[in-house]
């Protein structure tokens, strides 16, 4: 069962061998969780992946003694014990504990970035988009789908006919010189996201937040994947649908800015607490 790498991982501050993952892990039912990206033995955005946690942990409605000064000194820590270079950590709480560990990364190729990536249509949508709450049975059946089809994400239709955002991920739109994405009412508040709408206001571009109907999507230039692990990663194809994303001029502007954010918060984090 156990999804935690290396040799050790960090139970409410304290060192733990990974032999005693399993029956440390929590049994709530109710588990909050974060992803963070370590960049150069730096996790990067740690104090927005922060702030996403206490949205979440306000949203569940449940109580933890729990910081931003805990956050990091735990992952810090995990980075140390484990000699972390680059890779994926994993943060989950309930009420009572608190696990950090390093998981399974898998980030895209350098193909991928030039070519784009396959997606499809999933109609369903999270039982609470705004809250990071673990729910294993939508994500093995989303994989189950990705796998078969051989796509790399899914872009979630609602009920209405609206995209929300992918499973793991959110969805940027592009039309011209506009962007576009679900309004944050309706997706995961991701922290890649809200970095990414700020990198398109640096370069001028507009970003409006509505609901786009899953049959404008043919009517599109171009479309974008947004996350922890992807960062800005074009997509090729939606369903039989088929865009040159990759060399969209709005895109390559979007990840440019948005590499240069990522030095930014790198030498930032390095410079205060490293």
């Amino acid at each position: 069962m156990s999804e935690c790498r290396n040799k050790f991982f960090i139970y409410n501050g304290e060192v733990k061998e990974v032999k005693e993952f399993d029956d440390l892990y929590p049994k709530s039912k109710k588990l909050l969780y974060e992803v963070i990206r370590v960049i150069d033995k730096t996790p990067l955005f740690l104090r927005e992946h922060f702030e996403r946690l206490d949205n979440s942990i306000a949203l569940a409605n449940i109580t933890v003694n729990f910081s931003e000064k805990h956050m990091r000194e735990s992952i810090l820590k995990l980075i140390q014990e484990n000699s972390v270079e680059d890779g994926n950590v994993k943060l989950i709480l309930d009420e009572e504990n608190t696990l950090v560990y390093s998981v399974k990364h898998s980030y895209p190729t350098k193909e991928m970035y030039e070519n784009g990536v396959k997606t499809l249509l999933y109609f369903g949508e999270r039982e609470n988009p705004n809250a990071k709450i673990i729910n294993k049975t939508f994500r093995e059946e989303i994989d189950k789908i990705l796998k078969e089809s051989h796509c790399y994400e899914a872009i979630l239709v609602n009920k209405e006919g609206y995209i929300t955002e992918g499973s793991r991920s959110n969805i940027f739109m592009v039309k011209g010189s506009k962007v576009y994405t679900a309004p944050l009412e309706t997706v995961l508040p991701g922290v890649t996201r809200k970095l990414i709408i700020k990198a398109c206001e640096v370069t001028g571009l507009q970003v409006l937040e509505e609901s786009v109907n899953h049959e404008e999507i043919k009517n599109l230039d171009a479309l974008f994947i947004s996350g922890t692990s992807p960062k800005v990663l074009p997509i090729s194809e939606v369903e039989n649908m088929r865009f040159s994303s990759s060399s969209n001029q709005t895109i390559k502007r979007i990840m440019m800015e948005f590499d240069k954010i990522i030095g930014e918060d790198l030498m930032k984090f390095k410079t205060t607490y490293l």
